[in-house]
């Protein structure tokens, strides 16, 4: 933060004319640092959790930071082989939540979440999609059309989906929407 002080002396103003009164300015920064941009907090962010998580057996699924007044919300999506228990995101926030605090990458009060992704999350970002690599997926093309099947490679220009045996690529370019697909033992409604 920005701190803009301006100290007049009044005990002086006999001496000196109204115009010569002597004006002090300080501006300081919030710790001796600069603000960070979103960007740059999110990232600092996952620098410090991810080691974490990984002595937990975790895997950063997502990150969100909604610098929201007067708390932000950090919200961590985890989880592992076998699916993520909520004991495993209790001792996760515990730690993430301190290290958080000693390492003050946050600035003001915050509330910590720590998730599971969900059954049928929708896939935005690239690790999202990089983690999702062998599990059921759903693709919606420009156009209406639907595509199912199990994710098999993310590439920088295309998603490509194993449908029935046969290998299936969807261009990046016309993908609007991609959502994990839950797997259940028995048969999906179309």
């Amino acid at each position: 933060m920005v701190c803009c002080t301006l100290l007049r002396s009044l005990t002086s103003a006999k001496l000196l004319k109204k115009w010569a009164l002597p004006a002090f300015f300080s501006f300081a920064e919030g710790k001796g640092k600069a603000p960070m941009d979103d960007a740059e907090l999110t990232d600092g962010i996952e620098e410090t959790v991810v080691p974490v998580l990984r002595d937990h057996g975790l895997q950063l699924v997502d990150l969100e930071w909604r610098p929201l007044r007067p708390r932000g919300v950090l919200r961590l999506y985890v989880d592992k082989p076998g699916g993520v228990g909520i004991r495993d995101c209790e001792r996760a926030s515990r730690e993430i939540g301190d290290v958080l605090d000693a390492a003050a990458i946050i600035e003001g009060a915050y509330d910590l979440e720590v998730s599971s992704p969900g059954l049928e999350r929708q896939l935005r970002k690239d690790r999202e999609l990089r983690w999702a690599v062998g599990k059921r997926v759903r693709c919606w093309l420009a156009g209406g059309r639907e595509v199912r099947g199990r994710l098999a490679a993310v590439e920088p220009d295309r998603l490509v989906l194993e449908q029935d045996g046969e290998r299936v690529e969807l261009e990046r370019t016309v993908v609007t929407k991609a959502r994990l697909e839950a797997e259940v033992p028995w048969p999906r409604k179309a």
